[in-house]
Formats: C-alpha cells, structure tokens, sequence
C-alpha cells in the first residue's frame, strides 16, 4: 500500500480546472497502489484553496502557506513537493501538465531519484501508465520501475474527481532562503481578457496561416466573442508574430480538448492536432478541400474564411 501525492496549481483563491483532473488521477492511481490521495497546495494566504479541496475524495490537504510561497519559484517549489513525499510516503508525485509542472516536476524527480513520465493519459497499474509519443500518433505503455514515480497527467483525458467530505487539512512547516537561489522572481505581468481561459473553455476558435495576417485575426476574435469562446492560434499565426505565444494550441503548445473547438485557416499539421484531436465537436473552415484537418473534423466547411465567417456571425446574432 502506498499514497499518491497530487500537486495542486491554484488562481484567484480556486484551483484550476486542470489539478481537479490530476485528483482524479490520483484517486484512479489510489485504487491502484491500495493507498490514499494526499494534495499538497503552496503559496500566501492559501487556506480558501484548502477549504475548496475539502470538497473532493481526498485524506489529507498539506498546507504550504508562507511569504517565501507568494510566487512562483522552482527551487522552492521543488524543496515543498520533497518534503511532502517524504511527510506522506507517497510513492506516486504527479501535477497537471503545465508551464509550471514542466518546470518543477522533472527537479523532483531528480531530487528523489524518481522515473518520470510525462502527459500521463491513463493509469494502467501502480507503476505503469500510457503516455502519447510522436504528437499522439502512438500511445506508448511505460512502466517505472522506481520506488518513487514522478508524472504529469494531461488533463483533458481525466474527468471530474469524485466528491467527499472531511478532508483533514494540515499545515508543512518547509523553510526556504530565496536568497541563496540562483534564480529570483522580477516580476509578473498578468495579461487580462474577459474571454474565457483558452485550457478550460467549453467552446474555442482557432485561426491559422490562412487568415493572413494580424488584421485577418480579428475575423477570429470576432467569431469567438460571438459564441462567448475562448480564441487559439496554430504555431504559424503565433510565430508569424498575429497573435501572443500563450493562444498556440498544439503540440509545443497548449493541449485543449473543449466541447466545440472551430479551426479557421488551420491546415492541420500533425503537431496542432496534437493539441486539440480531443475535442468533443471539431469544425473546419478552409478553401483546401484536401487540407489534412478535414479528415478529423465532424463538420468540414470548404470556403473563403473572409466570406464564410462573417455569415456565421450574422447568423450567431440573429440566432
């Protein structure tokens, strides 16, 4: 028997959607290891976070609260999610796949002397999970055959964590000196959009090469703004400079998989359709009718995107 350690990443005093998937995670590795889900949250004034976690099947919330917690810091990170594996003998770390995770997750593992896998997309046994390879056109099986297992799990492939009650929170005395770490936190510049966060909207609109420019973008944001969507970009539209790099949805992008996800000029290279092939509805717009997106799209429409969208707006509105 052994427990599961799931770190928690957390925004405006909730925790993301995407760590809600990781307890579900864990409560599926639990039943595997015959052990309990441990949650490990970090920060400044976090105990709202805690209370929140009480809601799902958990034993145990370990509290990192403390000034050194306030931002992001790998090396302190790293130190906290140490200390609670060894507080919990947890044999299995894991965390959403993210920026953050990518970062801090591989120290941990070399701290604990760990395997690692990563975009974990379900648990087969207690030291063995399927992960994708090749931008998800092979689905790999891999076995850790270490006494600590550290893993990020993509969120997109696990659902809701079941519900319980009295979940023990318990706070972890972890004692950092940021002044001796070689890397310090300047800043953060927080960019702010009433659309919805482009991981967890239900509905998202992507544009591509074939919207041709920064200009042509805007028929975009127009359509998404239309369905309340959240607004994506191919790895093109973001390198040609259309678009900021944190819209890029694929492959070294951002995975999503919302309930209508709509791909305006997107040709679809293997590596973005990495990122979103799991989404629950797929619509196409492109004037290729041979454009490699089709072949996955639920619903494909062969048109002028400058033509087509505009219709769907005005038919949006009148709707």
């Amino acid at each position: 028997m052994s427990n599961v350690l799931i770190v928690i990443e957390h925004a405006a005093g909730a925790p993301k959607k995407a760590s809600l998937a990781a307890i579900t995670f864990g409560q599926q590795a639990a039943q595997k290891t015959g052990g309990q889900v441990h949650l490990l949250v970090t920060g400044s004034g976090v105990g709202a976070v805690a209370d929140k976690l009480k809601a799902y099947q958990v034993a145990k919330i370990l509290v990192v609260d403390a000034p050194a917690f306030a931002n992001h810091s790998t090396e302190a990170l790293t130190a906290a999610i140490a200390a609670a594996q060894k507080s919990t003998g947890a044999s299995i770390v894991a965390a959403a796949s993210s920026s953050a995770s990518k970062d801090v997750l591989p120290r941990v593992a070399a701290r604990l002397g760990a395997a690692m896998a990563s975009d974990v997309l379900a648990v087969i046994d207690a030291s063995t999970f399927k992960r994708p390879m090749w931008a998800g056109n092979v689905v790999a099986t891999v076995q850790l055959t270490t006494p600590t297992k550290v893993v990020t799990i993509r969120s997109t492939e696990f659902g809701a964590p079941a519900a319980g009650s009295g979940a023990a929170v318990e706070p972890l005395a972890v004692s950092v000196d940021l002044a001796s770490f070689k890397a310090k936190f300047a800043g953060l510049k927080e960019v702010k959009s009433t659309r919805p966060e482009l991981t967890s909207a239900a509905r998202v609109v992507t544009g591509g090469r074939g919207v041709k420019g920064a200009e042509g973008f805007k028929l975009v944001e127009q359509l998404a703004d239309a369905l309340g969507a959240a607004v994506g970009a191919s790895r093109a539209a973001c390198d040609a400079g259309w678009v900021p790099n944190d819209l890029q949805v694929g492959q070294t992008g951002k995975i999503i998989a919302p309930d209508l996800y709509i791909g305006a000029g997107i040709s679809g290279a293997i590596q973005h359709l990495a990122g979103m092939k799991g989404s629950k509805v797929i619509v196409a717009i492109n004037k290729d009718p041979e454009a490699p997106i089709f072949q996955i799209a639920d619903y494909g429409l062969v048109a002028d995107l400058f033509k087509a969208i505009p219709e769907l707006i005005d038919a949006i509105k009148k709707a």
